[in-house]
C-alpha cells in the first residue's frame, strides 16, 4: 500500500484509525497498529483537561514504548489561548489534530468540536499557534454545522497552514443514519493541495478501495467499524495486495482482545466501563455472538473477563 506524508511525518500506509472517545487509548492503538493501521490518535482531549491534568487524563494520552510511531493527539477547545498553555504536552506527539467535527452535546455546549465550524476564525488561530511552534498540525471537520460550507472552511484551514485535513462526510446535525456524502469530500479533495483524508461509513476492505478510487482522497480514516475489529486493517492491506479479502477470523480477533487486556493490566488502566464497551465488539460474526456478548456484559471484574476470554480457545 502507498505511503503518505503529512508535513514531515511519513505514514506507512493510507489507513487511519479515527480518534474515538473511550476507545483509542494506548492499548487499542497498539493492537490496531500491529494489525496494519498506518496512523492512530489518542481519543479527543479537551485543552482544559490538559491544563488541569489528572491521573485519568495522563493515562488517556499515555504513549508506551511498544507503540509504533507516528502517534497523533487530538485536541479540542474553544480557546486558542488555552492551546498555548498545552504546547509542552503536544510536543510529545508526532501530529496534533484539531477536532472541529465532534457533534456531542457537551462538546457543542462548550463551543468546541463541530461548533468551531460556526467560528472558523478560531480554527485558523489554533492552527497558526501550532505551526508557530513547528508542530505538524491537522484538522478533522464535518461538512458544516447545519449547512454544507465545507469547501470554504477546508480552504480556510489549508490557508492557515494545516498540513492535512480529515473530512467526515456528514453535517454536525446528522446522525449515523444519514449516509456519508463522499461526493462532497471529493470536491474538497479536488480544490486542496494538502492531503485530504476521508472519514465516514468505511466498514470493509472493499469500501476502502471504492472510496479511494471515487474521491481521489489521500487516505481513509476508519471509526466505528474498527471498534473490536482490528483485523479490518490487515484485511484491507491484503485486499489491496491480492484483490482478495481473507475474511474475518474469530480466534485471531480474540487474540487481539487478549493483547488489549494484557496492555491495560500492565499499565494499570483498568476501567471496566471502557473494557466492556470496547470488548463487547470483539464478539462478532460467529453463530451465537449475541449470546456471547450478553454473557460478557454481565462480568464484573478483569479476572472474570480474562477467564472468559481464555475459555474462547
Amino acid at each position: 500500500m502507498k505511503t503518505l506524508k503529512i508535513g514531515k511525518v511519513k505514514i506507512p500506509n493510507r489507513i487511519f484509525l479515527a480518534p474515538m472517545m473511550d476507545v483509542t487509548d494506548f492499548a487499542y492503538r497498539k493492537i490496531c497498529r500491529e494489525a496494519g493501521c498506518g496512523m492512530a490518535y489518542t481519543e479527543m482531549i479537551n485543552a482544559d483537561a490538559l491544563i488541569h491534568v489528572a491521573d485519568f487524563t495522563e493515562k488517556k494520552i499515555l504513549r508506551i514504548p511498544e507503540e509504533k510511531k507516528p502517534v497523533g493527539i487530538q485536541i479540542t477547545t474553544n480557546s486558542p489561548e488555552k492551546v498555548k498553555k498545552i504546547i509542552p504536552f503536544l510536543k510529545n506527539f508526532d501530529i496534533v489534530d484539531v477536532n472541529c467535527g465532534c457533534p456531542g452535546e457537551l462538546t457543542i455546549d462548550h463551543g468546541s468540536g463541530s461548533y468551531l465550524l460556526k467560528n472558523p476564525e478560531k480554527i485558523v488561530e489554533i492552527i497558526k499557534i501550532l505551526k508557530k511552534e513547528k508542530l505538524t498540525a491537522t484538522a478533522k471537520m464535518r461538512l458544516g454545522f447545519n449547512k454544507d460550507n465545507s469547501l470554504e472552511i477546508a480552504k480556510t484551514i489549508e490557508k492557515a497552514g494545516a498540513d492535512a485535513i480529515t473530512v467526515h462526510g456528514r453535517l454536525a446535525i446528522h446522525g449515523n443514519e444519514t449516509p456519508s456524502d463522499w461526493n462532497a469530500v471529493k470536491k474538497i479533495k479536488k480544490e486542496l493541495k494538502i492531503p485530504v483524508i476521508y472519514n465516514g461509513d468505511i466498514n470493509s476492505p472493499k469500501k476502502v478501495k471504492e472510496i479511494l478510487e471515487k474521491t481521489g482522497c489521500d487516505g481513509v480514516m476508519i471509526g466505528r467499524a474498527a471498534i473490536g475489529n482490528p483485523q479490518l486493517f490487515e484485511r484491507t492491506i491484503e485486499f489491496e495486495k491480492t484483490g482478495k479479502d481473507p475474511g474475518f477470523d474469530f480466534q485471531k480477533n480474540i487474540s487481539y482482545f487478549k493483547e488489549y487486556l494484557h496492555l491495560l493490566k500492565r499499565y494499570n488502566f483498568i476501567k471496566m466501563q471502557r473494557i466492556k464497551y470496547v470488548g463487547g465488539n470483539f464478539f462478532r460474526e460467529i453463530p451465537g455472538s449475541a449470546k456471547l456478548r450478553e454473557r460478557f456484559m454481565k462480568l464484573k471484574t478483569l479476572e472474570e473477563i480474562e477467564k472468559f476470554v481464555e475459555n474462547m480457545e
